[in-house]
C-alpha cells in the first residue's frame, strides 16, 4: 500500500477532470484517472503525472454502468492499495437540449443515470472502501467531493433533466455528510459556474456576451483549474471542521443583485 493519499477522479480525461486530476498529482496525490471513451487522452494525462514524478494509473468505466461502479473501485484498491479521495465529476449535458415539452424518458434516464444515480453509488462504493481503511488503521480519514453545477438552482427549460440531476446532487451532498460524519468521511459539492471547456464550447459567443454584459461580478469565464484548486482545498485539513457544503466556484453568479 502506498503511503501517498490516493484519489479517484470521475471524467478526468479531459475539461474539468484533467485540471483536478493534474492539480492532485502535483500536490502528491496518487491518481485514477477514469474516462469512459477517450483511452488515448487518459492515457497522456497519466504519462504527464509519471514524468513529473507523479503515481497515476487509467481506469476505464462509466459511472452510469453498475458493473463498472465496481470494476472502477476494485481498480483503484488494486493499483494503490487504498482510496482517500473520490470525486464525482463525471457528468453529461442533455442530449439535443431539448424543451421540456420534449423532453424524453431515454434522455432522463441516461443524464439522471450517469449525473445522480451513478456518482451516489460511487460514492456509497467508496465510503464503504473508506470506511474498511479507517477501522483498520491504513487512513485517518476520507474525503468526497461532488461536482454539481450551478444548474443545480439556475434553470435551463431546455435541459430539464441535467437541472434535476444537478439539483438532486446537493441533498445527496448532505445525506452523506450526515451519515458519514461519525465515518471520519467529509463531503462536499463543488458547484463550478461557466467553466471554458469542451462542454461550454459550442455555446461560447453566447457566454462571452452573458459574461461582459456583467452574468456574475468577476467578469471573466472561469478555468478548469479554478475547480481543482478548491477540490484540493476542501480534501485538505483547512475545512476540518465542515461537511455538507456547497463550494460556489461561479464568479459570484450565486449572488442576487438589484
Amino acid at each position: 500500500m502506498l503511503e501517498q493519499p490516493i484519489a479517484l477522479i470521475t471524467g478526468a480525461s479531459r475539461g474539468i477532470g484533467e485540471a483536478i486530476a493534474v492539480h492532485l498529482a502535483n500536490h502528491g496525490y496518487g491518481v485514477a484517472v477514469n474516462y469512459v471513451h477517450s483511452r488515448e487522452a487518459a492515457e497522456e494525462i497519466v504519462k504527464q503525472i509519471r514524468d513529473s514524478g507523479g503515481q497515476a494509473v487509467a481506469i476505464g468505466g462509466d459511472v452510469g454502468v453498475t458493473a463498472d461502479r465496481a470494476a472502477m473501485m476494485a481498480q483503484t484498491m488494486d493499483s494503490f492499495g487504498r482510496i482517500d479521495l473520490l470525486v464525482n465529476n463525471a457528468g453529461i449535458t442533455s442530449p439535443g437540449r431539448k424543451d421540456l415539452l420534449e423532453a424524453t424518458e431515454e434522455n432522463w434516464d441516461l443524464v439522471l443515470g450517469t449525473n445522480l444515480k451513478g456518482a451516489f453509488f460511487l460514492a456509497q462504493l467508496a465510503a464503504r472502501e473508506m470506511i474498511s481503511l479507517i477501522e483498520a488503521g491504513s487512513i485517518e480519514r476520507g474525503t468526497i467531493v461532488n461536482v454539481s453545477s450551478i444548474s443545480a438552482y439556475a434553470v435551463s427549460t431546455n435541459r430539464v433533466d441535467y437541472c434535476i440531476a444537478k439539483a438532486g446532487m446537493q441533498t445527496m451532498t448532505w445525506l452523506l455528510a450526515s451519515r458519514l460524519a461519525e465515518e471520519k468521511i467529509r463531503v462536499y459539492e463543488i458547484c463550478p459556474g461557466v467553466i471554458a471547456s469542451d462542454m461550454t464550447a459550442p455555446v461560447k459567443e453566447k457566454y462571452d456576451r452573458l459574461i461582459e454584459e456583467g452574468l456574475s461580478p468577476i467578469k471573466r469565464w472561469g478555468q478548469p483549474e479554478d475547480v481543482a484548486k478548491a477540490v484540493a482545498a476542501v480534501a485538505s485539513d483547512a475545512f476540518a471542521f465542515s461537511t455538507g457544503d456547497r463550494i460556489n466556484i461561479d464568479g459570484g453568479f450565486h449572488i442576487r443583485r438589484l
